[in-house]
């Protein structure tokens, strides 16, 4: 028996991979579909990197189509920040977000309390560890915009970030054994220093999952009231710091002290005998040395040996909190080989009340 295949045997094969890429298709709806889920995510997402980069973030309506990891890899032969999301809690399945290397070094920038103006592309391991940080809190808004459209509660896992050459290199991770793979692509705008593409990919079965949750769960009327709410709050989110300071600029604030009556002491004697209800109640004690506050970059520089410097002067009372609540202040002693406190001053109940304010 020859083992050279006959040019039937050739074609036979040929049509039979033609056919099996055939079955593999998107419909418009679909398209529709996983565009609007990628229009409320990422509109979420952008209002956290907005809030995380102190300039105004714009991601629009998403393109989407399908298309092959040999396709992408020849339309971005440039280096790229590339960004694997698995979603652990919800819906159970991963993605992949594609930055220009360029846009990725900005947004470090950014991060780092630079004014986004880079001379070099190139990312050092600072600057990947500040992006990443910054997809993971931009993913961290998506996946609560996905629980207000699926109706569940969605999260993630911390994003894995790598630097990759498309036109060296294959996108492997989670998209390994694909070889049609689901492309939506996202403009970006942040500020007036980047006007730039990002891409989200995902695999066809994990597509096809978010399509299926979207249209399983309620009737057509009540999934588009449900994608219509969660875009206006996200649109909302977006636009109030804006519509407070237009109309703080058009109108005049009138306002005037408030008027409070005395407080009067109260005779807690009457109410003892409720008080056995919530005695078993469980509280968390916890003794706050100080407090700091610094930015990424510094953060970032911390090494072993460090010292960070708290605003509470040597000698200061600490304060005692119970849930997170301060309760009276103290001073730090060492019983055998352990930190105490000794309580030095019970607050009163209009310190308390002060303490909330």
């Amino acid at each position: 028996m020859s083992d050279i295949l006959s040019q039937e045997e050739i074609d036979a094969l040929l049509s039979a991979d033609n056919i099996q890429r055939e079955e593999v298709t998107l419909t418009e709806w679909e398209k529709d579909a996983i565009g609007e889920i990628g229009n409320i995510s990422f509109g979420s997402a952008a209002t956290s990197l907005s809030n995380l980069l102190n300039q105004r973030v714009e991601i629009t309506t998403p393109y989407v189509e399908l298309t092959t990891k040999e396709k992408i890899s020849e339309d971005h032969p440039v280096p790229c920040l590339v960004v694997e999301v698995s979603y652990t809690e919800g819906i159970h399945g991963a993605n992949i977000l594609i930055i220009q290397q360029r846009d990725a070094k900005i947004i470090a920038n950014l991060m780092m309390g630079g004014d986004g103006k880079v001379d070099s592309e190139e990312l050092t391991e600072i600057d990947i560890s500040a992006v990443s940080e910054a997809m993971n809190q931009m993913m961290g808004g998506a996946a609560t915009a996905l629980s207000t459209i699926f109706g569940t509660m969605v999260n993630i896992s911390p994003p894995t970030t790598k630097i990759l050459n498309l036109s060296q290199n294959s996108i492997n991770g989670i998209l390994s054994n694909e070889e049609l793979v689901v492309k939506v692509a996202f403009r970006m705008v942040v500020g007036n220093l980047i006007d730039s593409i990002i891409m989200q990919l995902l695999p066809i079965d994990f597509f096809k999952e978010l399509v299926g949750r979207l249209s399983e769960p309620q009737p057509e009327e009540v999934s588009k009231g449900v994608k219509k709410s969660a875009q206006q709050s996200v649109e909302k989110d977006i636009g109030q710091e804006k519509e407070q300071k237009d109309n703080l600029e058009q109108r005049e604030i009138q306002y005037q002290k408030a008027q409070f009556s005395q407080l009067q002491p109260v005779d807690v004697g009457q109410h003892s005998h409720n008080i056995g209800l919530i005695m078993d109640v469980p509280l968390e004690i916890t003794v706050e040395l100080g407090r700091t506050r610094k930015k990424i970059k510094d953060i970032l520089s911390l090494g072993t040996g460090s010292i960070i410097e708290l605003e509470k002067m040597a000698g200061e009372p600490v304060e005692i909190l119970a849930n997170g609540k301060v309760i009276a202040r103290g001073e730090v002693v060492v019983i055998n080989e352990n930190f105490g406190v000794r309580i030095t001053s019970i607050l009163t109940p209009i310190e308390r009340v002060q303490n909330l304010q």
